[in-house]
Parts: C-alpha cells; sequence; structure tokens
C-alpha cells in the first residue's frame, strides 16, 4: 500500500484537548491522537499527514489543493458553520470521512446538524480517540478496495 496518502485534518480549539472540557472531550491529547495515527499508519504502510487549524481558510485550501487519497477530517466547530468546507469537500471529489470526538448527537440542538455529513463516505462520531482509528482502519481499507 506504498504511495497511498491520507490526509487527517483537526479544526479548530482541537489543540486544547486534554485540558479544554475533559469531560466531553476526554483526557487525552492532539498529540496521543496523532500519534497514534501515525503508527497504524506506518503498519499499515500508508502515507499519513496531519494537520490541525482554527483558520477556515487553511483547512478549505489543505482540502481543494494538497495530495491525498483520502481525507479524515474533524471539522470540529466548523461541522456546523460552514458551508465554505462543504464546498471544498464535493470540490476535491476525494473520499473522506467526517470524525467528531464526541456524539454531536447527545450535546446541544446546533451541534447535531452538519453540513459536512451529506457529502462525505460517513461519519464516526462520539467514540473518543477511537473515532479517528476508527476512521484510519475504514480509510486503509477503501483505499485497498480501490487496488
Amino acid at each position: 500500500m506504498k504511495n497511498n496518502k491520507i490526509l487527517v485534518i483537526h479544526g479548530p480549539n482541537l489543540h486544547l484537548l486534554g485540558a479544554r472540557e475533559p469531560d466531553i472531550y476526554g483526557k487525552f491529547t492532539l498529540e496521543d491522537v496523532n500519534e497514534k495515527l501515525k503508527n497504524k499508519a506506518k503498519e499499515a504502510s500508508v502515507e499519513i499527514e496531519i494537520i490541525q487549524s482554527n483558520s477556515e481558510s487553511e483547512i478549505i485550501d489543505k482540502i481543494t489543493k494538497a495530495s491525498y487519497d483520502f481525507l479524515i477530517i474533524n471539522p470540529a466547530a466548523y461541522t456546523h458553520t460552514s458551508v465554505a468546507i462543504r464546498d471544498a469537500l464535493l470540490s476535491a471529489q476525494k473520499p473522506a470521512i467526517e470524525v467528531h470526538i464526541s456524539n454531536i448527537y447527545k450535546r446541544e440542538e446546533f451541534r447535531k446538524k452538519s453540513l459536512v455529513s451529506d457529502v462525505v463516505q460517513g461519519v464516526i462520531t462520539g467514540l473518543g480517540m477511537h473515532s479517528y482509528i476508527l476512521a484510519l482502519d475504514a480509510a486503509i481499507q477503501f483505499i485497498k478496495s480501490q487496488k
């Protein structure tokens, strides 16, 4: 599976994992998540690029300009507000999975509406750090199935 690249985008405020609302998001850090993703990607011989950005424009540029075969994205607060990220996902025409650490459907009413869910292959929500690991497993299987 060499030369297959998975892009992971962590949206706004995810750099605060471990400190921000640990009762909702857990006590693990973004570095913990990234380390697990890198290890799993290495085991599967898949290239992985991981970014975190609080900037909507940076996220859009990455979605539309980067070279990758599969996208794992946690749009975080932009999930509920960004038509621009939705449009970028449509424009990129790449397979993608939307990921959330918390279960957005058990949260405030405004968090229950995702503007990107219907333009990605799937959504994994509410499983903490495991949401990312399951998304990476799915991405690897998807890439394998395309060969």
